[in-house]
């Protein structure tokens, strides 16, 4: 049977399109989002605490960058860079990929090893999955994908056993001094102390836990001319006469994983997203207002969580250093016996305060992806029933980030001030030394 050029133009035409048609929607960064947000969701749900949900975004997310830049040539591996990290598996050159199923793969791959709840990951992996394919890729693509990204989490995974994490599980407990300036467990559950031994986790950027120290807290003394004894009648009074926006920034800003809630006689726990995941999600919400594709989404994560990560040993070395009592313990004993915080009080030492941290370094690190002034709404709280707030900058988030703790009645002002200044170095130090572009290509230029 004959056919006519034209019939046969036709053909090649409508192969091409379908060709095209799988690309494109394999492309799509909604499979990145939905990936991060179910290991958050995860997380959420195993009760993981501030500094281990770091490590684990910073991993995954590492390994969704490595598996998605080789469609790019201007962006660069990590390998060489964050310490202890080697070169990475290559695809081979003789093999057709789809780099952004590998990177969801390794995503997950790296996920499920570091969470509890691991049937939920495979739940959405078998999902997900079978969204790839149902874009019409070809199955030579598919499974070679799998693979790479397979090859890539292994790397990652390899990696991530090297750093200590495993061995700080068996080291003693924290143990809780006598002396009236140390930190002491706090109500209502009088948890024991949250990862002391976290400034032992190797960093992923900054040189050791202890590169950036911050100013030294007042020292403890209740003389009522004392610097100390003034800050903590400024937490008293703060809560006692908090206004309805000072209450709603600091319920906005409280990213408690396990907070206790007492009825009576039943104590419950409700669960919500860690300080860290509340910045994970800033960045999706950027990323998605700007339009930002596969690539550079999985970039703008990789370099948030490795700045996540390093906060969180850096605040959490000085925590356990200085070992500050909190406010709640202080007024409880000296001032006001039935006073109480608005929010509750972490199980941790009080100095530096981390959303200070945290949020001055992803603040300085997301203004480097997507500028000074990016405005934004975020909406990260309404599925913990409350509602969005709008932001002039990530600068502007960081700074009611960080006094909401004040207002919580959780923190002193000096925590707060110090702890900005902290992150932001913090920031400013990984965004100069972590290259994820070729060296002819900047940042800005792929926006």
């Amino acid at each position: 049977m004959k056919f006519s050029p034209f019939f046969l133009l036709v053909i090649l035409c409508l192969n091409c399109c379908k060709t095209n048609d799988w690309k494109k929607e394999s492309s799509n960064p909604e499979f990145l989002h939905r990936s991060v947000k179910l290991m958050t969701d995860v997380m959420v749900h195993d009760i993981y605490s501030p500094p281990v949900a770091s490590r684990t975004y910073a991993y995954i997310n590492i390994a969704g960058y490595e598996a998605a830049i080789h469609d790019n040539p201007a962006y660069r591996s990590l390998a060489g860079q964050a310490h202890g990290l080697t070169a990475f598996p290559q695809p081979d050159k003789n093999k057709k990929y789809a780099f952004q199923l590998a990177a969801v793969n390794a995503i997950l791959t790296v996920g499920k090893t570091m969470v509890l709840s691991e049937g939920r990951v495979d739940q959405f992996k078998e999902q997900i999955l079978n969204e790839f394919k149902e874009t019409g890729m070809p199955d030579e693509v598919f499974n070679n994908s799998l693979e790479f990204g397979n090859q890539v989490a292994q790397h990652v995974i390899k990696w991530s056993k090297s750093d200590n994490y495993k061995q700080t599980r068996s080291l003693p407990k924290y143990t809780v001094k006598d002396d009236s300036a140390s930190w002491k467990p706090t109500p209502p559950g009088y948890m024991r102390a949250v990862e002391p031994h976290w400034n032992k986790i190797r960093t992923f950027i900054i040189d050791s836990a202890q590169q950036f120290k911050p100013t030294p807290p007042f020292p403890f003394s209740m003389d009522k001319s004392s610097p100390f004894y003034h800050e903590v009648l400024d937490v008293y009074h703060v809560v006692a006469q908090a206004t309805s926006l000072q209450t709603e920034i600091a319920n906005f800003w409280d990213c408690n994983p396990f907070k206790l809630n007492i009825n009576g006689h039943v104590m419950y726990a409700s669960k919500k997203i860690s300080p860290g995941g509340h910045w994970i999600n800033i960045t999706r919400l950027a990323c998605k207002r700007q339009n930002a594709d596969f690539v550079r989404s999985a970039e703008a994560y990789a370099r948030l969580s490795i700045t996540l990560a390093d906060a969180f040993i850096g605040c959490w070395h000085e925590k356990y250093r200085s070992k500050a009592i909190r406010p709640e313990t202080v007024i409880n004993q000296y001032i006001d016996q039935k006073w109480a915080p608005l929010l509750q009080t972490p199980p941790f030492p009080e100095y530096t305060s981390g959303h200070s941290v945290i949020s001055a370094a992803s603040a300085v690190v997301l203004a480097k992806l997507f500028g000074n002034n990016f405005a934004f709404t975020d909406s990260t709280e309404t599925e913990f029933k409350l509602p969005p707030r709008k932001f002039k900058s990530f600068d502007h988030a960081a700074q009611e980030a960080a006094i909401s703790r004040f207002y919580g009645g959780i923190h002193y002002m000096s925590s707060i001030r110090n702890g900005l200044s902290e992150g932001n170095e913090i920031g400013l130090y990984i965004s100069q030394r972590l290259n994820t572009r070729s060296r002819n290509t900047d940042i800005a230029v792929l926006k």
